[in-house]
């Protein structure tokens, strides 16, 4: 049992959050020592944060506004949470980190994606997850499945989605041995299991 950085990230209606929750209580059933986290969410900042990114009715936020509010978040986040349970020699399971900002504002905001990688990893110390899982489902199937009030982000224009899915299978072509693509279009339990046994491979 070591320390280990897991990060699950995936477009909207990819199932991130439920199999993020659903990895944490396998690998403790198998006697991990997991902390859960999420960007942004966790801390008393994040949470702020998340209010104003997601839910607050402000009007529009440029994509580089939006950026940098939620590299803030995540340098607290890796100080106050993530680096701590990693010297604790613990687990970290984190439901969206740097990816998604690359992702979301980069490729989909159309910002400089590459530009934007190099900033938001210098700014977190370059603490980044020793894996990543990306789920991916096409856009249009994604939309299907989200329920409820849709957020600020799920509000966005189909095209804004399509860049983005885009965006994070560039990433993953770019970084391979990190980033793990796996079908979100197969049935939970299937995705589950398809991910467990990768983390496990891992860990």
């Amino acid at each position: 049992m070591r320390r280990f950085f897991i990060t699950l990230e995936g477009p909207e209606g990819s199932g991130k959050s439920t199999q993020a929750k659903r990895l944490v209580v396998a690998l403790r059933r198998k006697g991990h020592r997991v902390v859960f986290v999420r960007d942004p969410g966790t801390t008393a900042l994040g949470k702020r944060l998340r209010q104003v990114l997601l839910y607050a009715r402000i009007g529009g936020i440029s994509p580089m506004a939006e950026a940098c509010l939620f590299i803030a978040g995540r340098i607290q986040l890796v100080q106050e949470a993530i680096v701590p349970a990693l010297r604790r020699g613990q687990v970290v399971v984190c439901d969206r980190f740097h990816d998604a900002t690359v992702a979301y504002q980069g490729y989909g905001g159309q910002l400089d994606a590459a530009w934007l990688d190099r900033v938001g990893r210098a700014a977190i110390g370059g603490v980044m997850p020793r894996l990543t899982v990306l789920l991916d489902v096409p856009t249009d199937v994604g939309f299907r499945r989200v329920g409820g009030p849709r957020d600020r982000m799920e509000r966005k224009v189909s095209a804004f989605h399509r860049r983005v899915r885009r965006g994070y299978l560039r990433i993953a072509r770019k970084e391979p041995r990190r980033v793990v693509v796996i079908d979100a279009t197969k049935p939970v339990e299937s995705v589950h299991r398809m991910i467990l046994a990768t983390v496990l491979s891992r860990i």
